[in-house]
């Protein structure tokens, strides 16, 4: 959900766990070394997407249909990549890794309300974008 990019992603997520595995014997005694492999993760691929945003022309779309589904696909990365990336990250936390808002909130150094704001507009956008019904609540 950060990158938009299933590729990038793979990539980021590569690269975090490399830089783990090189420092171990120091992160070892973190109390959450799993966190720190997110955080890496998601730095490297802001730091990637910067980098590709310079290099790449303006108005060049890189999306390739592969699938019969890559429309569907196409459209939900480029929702997510309306997103401020502070919103896709909140939301990858909490909806994909499913963990609650306290520690989204204590991952990304924020304060929990920060980050109801971020999940909530986050989901509006997406679903604005994609045209999807509002979810029943409760």
């Amino acid at each position: 959900m950060v990158t938009a990019d299933p590729e990038a992603a793979e990539e980021a997520v590569q690269e975090a766990f490399g830089r783990l595995w090189k420092g171990w014997e120091s992160l070892c005694s973190y109390d959450r070394p799993e966190a720190w492999v997110r955080r890496v993760a998601i730095n490297v691929a802001i730091s990637r997407w910067r980098r590709s945003r310079r290099l790449r022309p303006l108005g060049d779309r890189a999306w390739a249909a592969r699938e019969d589904d890559a429309a569907t696909r196409h459209d939900v990365q480029n929702a997510l990549q309306a997103l401020p990336v502070r919103h896709r990250q909140a939301l990858l936390l909490h909806h994909v890794l499913g963990m609650p808002v306290s520690e989204v909130a204590e991952e990304m150094h924020v304060p929990e309300g920060t980050v109801k704001s971020w999940l909530f507009r986050g989901r509006e956008v997406l679903q604005r974008s994609l045209g999807a019904e509002e979810a029943p609540r409760g």
